[in-house]
């Protein structure tokens, strides 16, 4: 099982990105799957994550700022950031829970800056 993730790259306060993450290999069912990030100096933390039948869940730091969704068909999971702030600034990584093990994506960074 491999995850891909990409849409990295620099935003300004306020703007808009969008990540994704794509599930490869010998994948039955995909639990859930989400997003954490890790900001330089900073301990990884939950960002957002989605369930098979679509229940979310956010950190309250992003809650209302960002939004995660996903496509079963294609095994792909997407966090749109909008309204962001230099708080923001990590490296964004990707997981998906199979057979009740987690998998990680190698992380895309997202700086927000002027």
């Amino acid at each position: 099982v491999q995850l891909q993730a990409s849409g990295g790259g620099l935003v300004q306060p306020g703007g808009s990105r969008r990540l994704s993450c794509v599930v490869s290999g010998s994948i039955f069912i995909i639990d859930s799957m989400g997003w954490y990030r890790q900001a330089p100096g900073k301990q990884r933390e939950l960002v957002a994550t989605i369930t098979t039948s679509g229940i979310r869940h956010y950190a309250d730091s992003v809650k209302g700022r960002f939004t995660i969704s996903r496509d079963i068909g294609k095994n792909m999971v997407y966090l749109q950031m909008d309204s962001s702030k230099p708080e923001d600034t990590a490296v964004y990584y990707c997981y998906a829970l199979i057979h009740s093990r987690r998998y990680w994506g190698q992380g895309t960074e997202v700086t927000v800056s002027s």
